[in-house]
């Protein structure tokens, strides 16, 4: 992959409004994350979407726009499950690889061996943006997890206290 893209959503169909962070700070989180790293960028193309998000149509959306560019998809082994939830996920796996990235007991699914479908072989790692937030929560000084200015951001605005 030439880059990396993290797309920021606004809202997430399998997520409660409520339970999210406003999407202008978890954009601000990830463009202070990911600044001087040229491998990556951040995206805010959903903040004019309806909402809620669906990844297919993003990547639509990418394409028209990017003709020249080949997009696929980065995800967590532990989205597999819930995979054929998606909105028109065959449509998806016909246009677009998917990258994924291995989870702790995460289950095997029907997507495994799918030929668009990539597991990854890559070292399986114990944090989850939930393990991040709860630990947050709890008051744990977790700074050692996240690369510093997205977790001086997230101390500075005071966010999951």
């Amino acid at each position: 992959m030439d880059k990396v893209c993290f797309v920021v959503s606004p809202q997430n169909p399998f997520k409660t409004q409520s339970s999210l962070l406003d999407e202008i700070h978890r954009y601000a989180i990830v463009q202070r994350t990911i600044d001087e790293d040229e491998r990556f960028e951040v995206s805010n193309i959903e903040f004019s979407m309806p909402k809620p998000s669906y990844t297919a149509d993003t990547l639509v959306k990418l394409s028209e726009k990017y003709p020249d560019k080949e997009f696929a998809l980065i995800i967590g082994q532990d989205n597999l499950k819930s995979f054929h939830k998606w909105k028109n996920v065959d449509f998806l796996l016909q246009e677009h690889d998917v990258y994924v990235y291995p989870r702790t007991g995460a289950a095997e699914t029907k997507w495994d061996k799918h030929k668009k479908v990539h597991l990854l072989d890559a070292p399986e790692v114990e944090i989850s943006a939930s393990f991040i937030r709860n630990s947050i929560k709890k008051g744990h000084d977790i700074r050692w997890l996240l690369p510093s200015e997205g977790w001086k951001y997230m101390e500075e605005m005071n966010f999951y206290k």
